[in-house]
C-alpha cells in the first residue's frame, strides 16, 4: 500500500485544517518544497498535494492558482510522483499541471457537477486523473467542503466505475485532521464499491491504522496531521505498508 504525506497549501504555506474548517488552521511552514523535500529525505515515495485557496475557488486574475509558483517548486525539486488538487476545474488547468511534472491530477467539485465533463477528460487522459471524493455522512462534499450536496459517495463510485480514472481520493471529513482514526468501515465499504484503486484520506494516526487500511484492500492512504505532529513516522509508515504488502 502507498503511502502520501500530505502537503496542504494555503497562501503560500504549508498547513493543516480540522475537518476541512479553514478557521481551524495550524501552520507547519512557509515553504512548502521545503516540507515537502523533507518526506521525501525520509524515504517518501509519493507526495498528495492539495491547493486549498484553489479548493475555494480563489484564484488570480487570470484564473490561475495563487499557489501555482509553490506546487510548480516541489515538482521541480521532488523527484518522486506527486498528484495534485484543489480547485481544478478545466482541461486548461489539468494540462498545466501535467506539463509541470504532476504525475496525476485530482478533480473534486467539477467531477461531481458535470459527470460528462469528467467522462470526456478521464478519456482524454486516461489513468492520470484521479477523482477525490469527500464524504460528511455519507454524502459528498464540494468548493472545498464548504458545501454538501445530496450525492452518496458510494452512489457516485459506482458511476464513475468504468471510466479511466487512476484512483479514488476517498476522505472522511469528519476525521480529517482530528488524530482519531480512519473511518474503517466507510473506506472498507468504498473500496468494495468500485474497482477503482482507492486512496484513504483522513484520520490515519499511527501504524496500526496502516495495516488495518491494507487489509481492507485500499491501495494507498495519505497522511497528514499525524506525520507533522510526531504522531507517525515517515519510515514506520512505510515499514507498516511493506511489511502488509509482504
Amino acid at each position: 500500500m502507498k503511502i502520501w504525506p500530505a502537503i496542504d497549501i494555503r497562501a503560500g504555506k504549508c498547513v493543516r485544517l480540522a475537518q476541512g474548517d479553514y478557521d481551524r488552521q495550524t501552520t507547519y511552514g512557509t515553504n512548502p518544497a521545503d516540507m515537502a523535500l523533507r518526506w521525501v529525505n525520509d524515504g517518501g515515495t509519493a507526495l498528495h498535494i492539495v491547493d486549498l485557496d484553489g479548493a475555494k475557488g480563489d484564484l488570480s486574475d487570470n484564473g490561475e492558482s495563487l499557489n501555482r509558483s509553490a506546487i510548480a517548486e516541489i515538482l521541480e525539486k521532488c523527484d518522486v510522483p506527486c498528484q495534485i488538487g484543489g480547485g481544478i476545474r478545466s482541461q486548461s488547468a489539468i494540462t498545466d499541471y501535467l506539463e509541470l511534472g504532476a504525475q496525476r491530477v485530482v478533480i473534486g467539485t467539477r467531477a461531481i457537477a458535470d459527470t460528462d465533463w469528467l467522462a470526456g477528460v478521464a478519456n482524454d487522459f486516461p489513468e492520470r486523473l484521479a477523482v477525490g471524493i469527500d464524504a460528511r455522512d455519507g454524502k459528498v462534499a464540494t468548493d472545498g467542503w464548504q458545501k454538501t450536496t445530496e450525492v452518496s459517495s458510494l452512489d457516485f463510485a459506482r458511476q464513475i466505475s468504468e471510466l479511466p480514472i487512476g484512483a479514488i481520493i476517498y476522505t472522511d471529513i469528519a476525521k480529517d485532521g482530528m488524530l482519531s482514526g480512519p473511518n474503517f468501515d466507510a473506506m472498507h465499504e468504498m473500496a468494495q464499491a468500485t474497482s477503482i484503486p482507492v486512496i484513504a484520506s483522513g484520520g490515519v494516526t499511527t501504524v496500526q491504522d496502516i495495516e488495518k487500511l491494507a487489509t481492507l484492500g485500499l491501495s494507498g492512504c495519505i497522511i497528514g496531521r499525524a506525520l507533522y505532529e510526531g504522531r507517525i513516522t515517515l519510515p514506520s509508515a512505510l515499514s507498516a505498508s511493506q511489511q502488509v504488502a509482504g
